[in-house]
């Protein structure tokens, strides 16, 4: 369902799919930003005046830090073990950060391209506490399309 025109979203909730598998658990994505390089071109104009023009370069890779409480699912363990044994042909995967409304419907995609698990955090652990446990999974990836 799209967005009227000039109307913002809540993302009400938000997945990880990695080849067609869902994680709808996410409770918080920080860190999703599409980046390229700055490129200035110095010159002299015509009439003797220098310049500096800034063009487009290359993109730049990035990482994103995904959130969710801690269960029972060991999805994030599997994938990382896949890199940090150098299995890199199955750890990095093409997958999608996909944010739902307060119906549960998809509002918007982002597509990681090569994306592969760089680090697994676990939330503190203290007896007694009683807050609910997290595990921090930070991403990297070479590239990012927005649907």
């Amino acid at each position: 369902m799209p967005l009227p025109d000039l109307d913002s979203s809540v993302g009400h909730s938000f997945g990880l799919e990695l080849d067609a598998v869902l994680i709808r658990q996410i409770t918080e994505v920080s860190g999703l930003k599409m980046e390229q390089d700055v490129i200035e071109l110095k010159q002299n104009s015509t009439d003797g005046k220098y310049a500096i023009k800034k063009l487009p370069g290359r993109p730049k890779a990035g990482e994103v830090t995904l959130t969710r409480g801690l269960t029972e699912d060991n999805s994030f363990e599997r994938w990382i073990k896949d890199s940090r044994f150098g299995r890199m042909h199955s750890a990095r995967r093409h997958g999608a950060i996909i944010v739902y409304d307060y119906e549960g419907v998809p509002i918007k995609r982002y597509k990681l391209i090569n994306a592969w698990p760089k680090s697994l955090e676990i939330s503190t652990l203290k007896a007694g506490d009683t807050s609910v446990l997290t595990e921090k999974l930070v991403i990297t990836y070479e590239n990012m399309e927005v649907d």
